[in-house]
């Protein structure tokens, strides 16, 4: 019988290697600060994907607001915040490991389970990462912007990303399927509920331009190299930030 506490890191070893190299494909031309290969595809998804929102959350997002959005919301955050934990200790950020642990403990206990949020009460807010960023930090080419089906946008480098923080997660190595299967459900969940707090902001800065897509995949991208704190994007305007203050 092969041992498979043997296989599974070789498993994840070869699986990092392989996002690692599809993470390098199409890289940004040097001066190129939108790389959209694939504009097509990626337009009719963004097309699909709209029209998925608007059957699950209406045309104004109301379906899914309400008092239970908030705690959704804080529930899945709060299941994220371990696979954050790994990547901030793949990077090498002990710090951010530190406080997001800290912030898993207060909330999943005092927080009941993540319902609530007393750990950002004292100013533990956390940090959230994922592989994608750890790829950054490695030094991974972000790659092609690309839509995701159902997901939304993002890059060829988070796109595999996502891929290893599904192999990574510690829910699945912690929790029968079926819990783990909750887990997960509860994580979607929360970007959902994270949409839907966004939709009036996200009509106002990219519905009603004059091209929905390409203001969409501008806004994303700008957003996503500036959090990631990638000095080659120089000029950025969070669309966000009158929303967050």
């Amino acid at each position: 019988m092969p041992n498979t506490k043997l296989r599974v890191p070789f498993q994840a070893a070869l699986l990092l290697a392989l996002v690692a190299a599809l993470a390098a494909c199409n890289p940004r031309p040097p001066g190129v600060d939108v790389h959209d290969p694939f504009e097509a595809t990626n337009r009719a998804w963004f097309e699909t994907n709209l029209a998925l929102d608007r059957a699950v959350l209406g045309e104004s997002g109301e379906a899914s607001r309400g008092g239970g959005q908030r705690l959704v919301l804080n529930f899945g955050n709060n299941l994220a915040i371990p696979s954050s934990v790994i990547n901030n200790l793949l990077q090498a950020r002990p710090g951010h490991a530190i406080e997001n642990t800290l912030r898993f403990a207060i909330n999943s206990t005092i927080g009941i389970g993540g319902l609530f949020d007393p750990a950002g009460q004292i100013g533990l807010h956390g940090r959230r990462s994922d592989f994608g960023e750890t790829l950054y930090v490695w030094g991974a080419n972000e790659g092609a912007y690309v839509m995701l089906p159902f997901y939304g946008p993002s890059t060829e480098r988070d796109a595999a990303g996502l891929v290893v923080d599904a192999v990574l997660d510690p829910f699945r190595f912690l929790l029968p399927g079926r819990e783990h299967a909750a887990t997960v459900a509860a994580r979607l969940a929360a970007r959902a509920a994270e949409r839907a707090e966004y939709d009036d902001l996200i009509d106002a800065n990219v519905m009603q331009s004059a091209d929905p897509y390409a203001q969409g995949r501008l806004l994303f991208l700008q957003g996503r190299r500036y959090y990631l704190g990638d000095e080659t994007d120089e000029e950025f305007i969070d669309p966000y930030a009158d929303f967050l203050d």
